[in-house]
């Protein structure tokens, strides 16, 4: 039987895993089997860098960590040779980290995870590791709208063009809070057509 220091000793360490596996916005559970030291280096030094803890913890205490968080549906997933991915600031960045890592590494798989309090398989986070990462949305959309309004703004070039060949006195209207410019563009209009 397992003396008491002992036994106190797992269970400091099942309070501090759970500690952090409260504040986590992702937890990750993978099969680290066939990666040699270097791989694991830098796949350690890529998970810091983007605000990560990967750890090789055993899996009877990780089970009691998961349980004491109340978080079920990962137990099976708790066999064989298991490291454990906490991030409390981000998930889309490790989760991409870990699936990049486990493309270029046959052996090393995803088994599952919690992802902001979701038990997830580990198809989920691949297909939540797939998506672009939130700065590349936004860019997308900045794109798209800058995009429509060029069309816009290139559609009334054209209406303004028709409407001056057709000798049509062309307008613009400007908000009421700015009633000089508005003033200053009919004149610029007035200007051109009589020329």
């Amino acid at each position: 039987m397992a003396s008491e220091k002992i036994l106190n000793q797992k269970k400091e360490e099942v309070s501090k895993l759970a500690e952090q596996m409260k504040d986590a916005k992702l937890i990750l559970l993978t099969d680290y089997r066939g990666i040699n030291v270097t791989d694991d280096t830098t796949l350690r030094r890529d998970l810091r860098g983007s605000g990560a803890k990967y750890n090789i913890i055993k899996n009877n205490i990780t089970k009691r960590a998961l349980a004491e968080c109340g978080i079920e549906g990962l137990e099976e997933k708790l066999e064989g040779p298991t490291a454990v991915v906490i991030s409390s600031e981000d998930y889309l960045e490790p989760s991409k980290i870990i699936y990049k890592f486990s493309k270029d590494n046959d052996f090393y798989k995803i088994k599952g995870g919690v992802v902001d309090g979701k038990v997830m398989t580990a198809e989920e986070i691949i297909t939540l590791a797939k998506l672009p990462s939130r700065e590349t949305l936004l860019s997308m959309l900045a794109g798209a709208l800058l995009g429509n309004i060029s069309k816009v703004a290139v559609a009334l070039d054209q209406v303004r063009m028709q409407k001056e060949e057709a000798g049509e006195k062309v307008t613009v209207s400007v908000p009421a809070e700015e009633p000089a410019v508005a003033e200053e563009a009919n004149k610029e209009a007035e200007t051109t057509e009589e020329a």
